[in-house]
């Protein structure tokens, strides 16, 4: 009988997983922030060689991001950083478009006092960190402030849709907010919607929520027009 092949100690286990952990969020960030665009192989090795550690946390860290949908595993060319194509960016708006409106609508009337102010708190929270450059909380904040607007709509399949369209768009939407007045439009424009909804003109609260999320739309999908046409 041969002999049996030792384990391996569960300190080496536990610091392959640490050190997998940290190549996963170190990637994860620089692919929210568009310095890893949609389209870059990440290969092992010269991930390993940059990070100064051995290929086994690296696979690893690309098995995280892939189970978070930043990375596809490809035949043949290993890890490629996903993303969306023109078309389902389109989609993506033509979508939120029509229903974020009509749940604004249903729902403005139901906000109360506290809801607002909680809304008026978050909106500052975004604005702040659009100014300091925190990149990474803009999606996480941005669909909290949308998904809260809509909270009272009382359509829950609706808001279900919502949600994963606002998860969809966060690192487009990253690029689109990478202009001083793209992010002073989106501040004003957060604060406008809930001083129309505290007015109670709900109707001009929808309207003016439909042109905020298709400015931004259109204006994402001229970035990626363009970047096409470079490619």
């Amino acid at each position: 009988m041969s002999p049996a092949v030792p384990a391996r100690p569960a300190s080496d286990r536990l610091r392959h997983k640490t050190v997998a952990a940290a190549v996963a969020d170190s990637l994860r960030q620089r692919i929210l922030n568009g310095e890893l665009p949609p389209g870059v192989q990440l290969r092992q090795d010269a991930l390993a060689e940059e990070f100064g550690i051995s290929r086994i946390p690296v696979r690893e860290a690309l098995l995280q991001l892939e189970a978070s949908n930043l990375v596809k595993i490809m035949p043949h060319r290993g890890a490629v950083v996903s993303g969306l194509s023109l078309e389902e960016v389109e989609d993506i708006f033509q979508l939120r478009c029509q229903l974020e409106p009509q749940l604004l609508a249903l729902s403005a009337p139901h906000l109360t006092k506290t809801d607002l102010q909680d809304l008026h708190a978050l909106s500052r929270e975004y604005n702040r960190v659009l100014k300091t450059g925190e990149s990474q909380r803009w999606g996480e904040l941005n669909s909290r402030f949308h998904l809260d607007l809509l909270r009272h709509a009382a359509r829950p399949r609706a808001l279900t849709i919502v949600s994963g369209l606002l998860q969809d768009c966060d690192r487009p939407t990253r690029i689109q907010l990478s202009t001083p007045d793209d992010i002073a439009r989106a501040e004003l424009e957060h604060t406008q919607i809930l001083d129309l909804c505290e007015a109670r003109k709900f109707d001009a609260a929808a309207e003016l929520l439909r042109a905020h999320i298709e400015h931004v739309g259109v204006s994402l999908i001229a970035i990626y027009r363009g970047a096409l046409a470079v490619a």
